[in-house]
């Protein structure tokens, strides 16, 4: 009989409310249901247990504030720089809209992370551009630095393993859709189309956040206006409108405006606006956290009128290759070791899948994701009208963490 786990992480981010605790649980016992009775691959309980490590460097010789400032900055960058990575992965073979969370993806590889021993757990380390941290934090530590920055942002987690059965795809695929259905509250009806017939651990991660503007878009300004795909393609999106004092610049370098509305809770969304339609590529290919904060440092206040357009995406990702073409390969084939997750012999990944969904308005977002530039605060025009293709991030304030990056290249497809 061939079984297998699957794996959900659900995340919900809300940065209005006071900080929730993450309580990860076990795989519930589900007497109704047969298919899940049939199981026997036996999952450590200390793996579960280790995921709810509250102070992690508590009595491993650190010092525990230089540590702590270490760990949190210093994390926080790397997991930034694998994010960008992982985006132009994706921006390189997709020319339409673009949602991915990298803090979600990474939290979820630090599961196989302390899963893995050997070269497929190095191999994860360095996709995930941490082994700098690793040489300073014991490798074991790792994933609780992913429960402490999470902790940091307010996240209320449900952290899922269910052991199944792969031997009837048909009945695997549709317990996996009903359960991430439930899960979703039916904002992902299946996600699912089909599964591989070798399927032994199939890895799901479904992200929603809700977010709501400092400083909301009055609704009865929003009127219907044009926005230019490109050069011979244009589209009528609801354009939102306000005159707000915002923190903005203007990079020289690459051509394009920056400007940051900030979010309640300590959160901010920067949205890039290249000068000429089709030039978010190159800005793209030098996307950084340096190139970030540069942007961040050289940001001043003034007030301007911004027209900036409603839109809603959603996009699903296998990210199997996207992370193999970071490095990540062992853990997709059968010398996979992952022999702190299972006592199964011969357990690879088969399917590591991501679904973001995020919409702005006037209220705000609810969302289920070059260094040296010659940069100026004073070329900003006094009205931004985001008209064209563009870029945003979603940034928490206090860590620099991101939680969010994509492109709107159509405001109206999904």
């Amino acid at each position: 009989m061939k079984t297998g786990i699957y794996i959900l992480l659900l995340s919900e981010i809300c940065f209005e409310f006071i900080q929730a605790e993450i309580k990860p649980k076990f795989p519930k016992e589900e007497k109704e249901s047969n298919f899940l009775e049939r199981n026997n691959v036996s999952i450590s309980k200390e793996w579960y247990h280790h995921k709810n490590i509250s102070k992690p460097f508590e009595n491993q010789g650190f010092g525990d504030q230089g540590l702590e400032d270490f760990t949190l900055h210093n994390f926080t960058e790397k997991t930034a720089n694998f994010g960008f990575n992982l985006y132009r992965k994706i921006a390189m073979t997709h020319d339409n809209n673009v949602i991915i969370s990298p803090l979600s993806v990474s939290a979820l590889m630090s599961v196989y992370m302390m899963a893995a021993k050997g070269e497929t757990h190095r191999q994860i380390v360095k996709g995930l551009n941490l082994h700098a941290v690793k040489d300073r934090v014991d490798h074991q530590h790792l994933p609780a630095l992913f429960k402490q920055l999470i902790g940091n942002i307010t996240m209320n987690e449900e952290f899922l393993l269910v052991q199944v059965d792969f031997e009837n795809l048909t009945q695997a695929k549709l317990f996996i859709n009903q359960n991430i259905k439930k899960m979703t509250k039916g904002k992902i009806p299946r996600l699912f189309e089909e599964l591989d017939h070798h399927s032994k651990l199939v890895l799901v991660d479904y992200v929603f956040f809700k977010g709501k503007w400092v400083y909301p878009f009055n609704s009865k300004f929003t009127e219907i206006e044009t926005f230019h795909i490109n050069k011979y393609r244009s589209v009528q999106v609801p354009m939102m409108f306000k005159s707000d004092k915002i923190n903005s610049t203007f990079d020289e370098n690459l051509r394009c405006t920056v400007i940051k509305i900030p979010y309640k809770g300590n959160v901010h969304m920067l949205i890039v606006i290249p000068e000429k339609e089709g030039d978010y590529i190159s800005i793209e290919d030098h996307l950084t956290t340096e190139l970030v904060e540069s942007w961040l440092g050289n940001m001043k206040t003034r007030k301007v009128d911004i027209s900036f357009p409603k839109f809603k995406l959603e996009q699903k990702y296998k990210m199997k290759k996207l992370l193999q073409g970071l490095g990540i390969k062992k853990l997709f084939t059968r010398s996979a070791d992952l022999s702190h997750l299972t006592d199964h012999e011969y357990v690879a990944v088969s399917q590591v899948v991501q679904n973001a969904v995020i919409e702005v308005d006037e209220e705000g977002t609810e969302a289920a994701a070059a260094s040296g530039s010659e940069i100026t605060a004073f070329t900003v025009p006094p009205v931004i009208k985001v008209n064209r293709p563009f870029l945003f991030m979603i940034f928490e304030e206090t860590f620099k963490t991101l939680l969010f990056i994509g492109r709107v290249v159509d405001p109206t497809e999904m």
